[in-house]
């Protein structure tokens, strides 16, 4: 065909080869199952018996052992189950004084004027530079001298920093978020009479849902699967949450049951996957949005 000609009406495009789009399929799909092997590995760890467990590095089992579960929710004087209420609660309440927090934070220093804030703010992005396993000496110190460690309330050294936003990631992540919603809506609230509470509860909270969502999803992965702070703040049995507590079905005095400590990790996976899928829209969304366009 000549250049600057139109194609006919009937004409087709060519067809890339087959076998390219296969080839992509086989990779995609290798890459696939690179990554999800190790989950695969873990069920089928999880019913096997404690003798195949180390002699069977395959991923089907020989002997089916579904005795792994209750043996798991019941190894303990303290069922799993209080576990995972535990540990719902402090990823619940993380997952609220994290948005709350945060999104505060953020309405300071994307819409606000104050004197110093663009050293506050290169103070905040600084603290992502320290390792979480710096802080957590003097974090214990402190709240060891304020009396909250091991106290009636054991959780509150672990929720008191979440409400007071000391999670840089994600006050930078709505900072950034709320700069591209246009100034021309906090202008015509100001002339509607709206305060600066007013503008942030008609104007930006309204939306900030996809950076709140998207918060709100890693806070509840993060906390559900931390283990350190946890393992240092917590000292009573039936205090611990799910990470802390799979770490007692192995025992260097005694035998280990491998095999419930697997049904149990299991089962740890469960929330996090129903609550990612539950706000997996949401999640792209805040991903993927960069707030109005003017």
């Amino acid at each position: 065909m000549v250049a600057g000609t139109v194609a006919p009406p009937g004409a087709t495009r060519p067809r890339r080869p087959r076998s390219r789009s296969w080839l992509r399929l086989v990779v995609l799909l290798a890459i696939v199952a690179v990554v999800l092997y190790p989950l695969f590995w873990m069920i089928g760890t999880s019913v096997k018996s404690q003798e195949e467990i180390v002699n069977n590095i395959g991923l089907l089992p020989r002997d089916f052992t579904p005795g792994n579960y209750p043996d798991g929710w019941t190894n303990f004087d303290v069922s799993f189950a209080r576990f995972f209420l535990n540990s719902a609660l402090v990823s619940l309440l993380t997952v609220v004084g994290n948005a709350a927090s945060c999104l505060l934070a953020a309405y300071a220093f994307a819409r606000l004027r104050f004197r110093l804030r663009g050293l506050w703010f290169a103070v905040m992005i600084g603290t992502l530079l320290l390792p979480g396993h710096v802080l957590i000496v003097p974090q214990y110190i402190l709240f060891r001298t304020l009396g909250l460690v091991g106290g009636e309330w054991p959780y509150l050294p672990l929720l008191i920093p979440q409400f007071l936003a000391t999670e840089a990631f994600f006050v930078f992540l709505m900072v950034q978020f709320m700069r591209g919603i246009p100034r021309e809506l906090d202008e015509a609230a100001r002339i509607d009479g709206a305060n600066a509470f007013g503008i942030f509860r008609h104007v930006i909270l309204p939306l900030s849902r996809p950076a709140l969502v998207t918060t709100a999803i890693f806070s509840f992965i993060w906390t559900w699967n931390d283990f350190f702070r946890q393992l240092v703040f917590l000292s009573d049995l039936s205090d611990y949450t799910v990470p802390v507590a799979l770490t007692l079905f192995i025992d260097s005095t005694s035998q280990s049951a491998v095999g419930p400590m697997f049904a149990m990790a299991v089962l740890s996976l469960l929330p996090v996957f129903g609550f990612f899928v539950a706000f997996q829209r949401m999640l792209v969304e805040g991903i993927n949005t960069s707030g109005l366009k003017g």
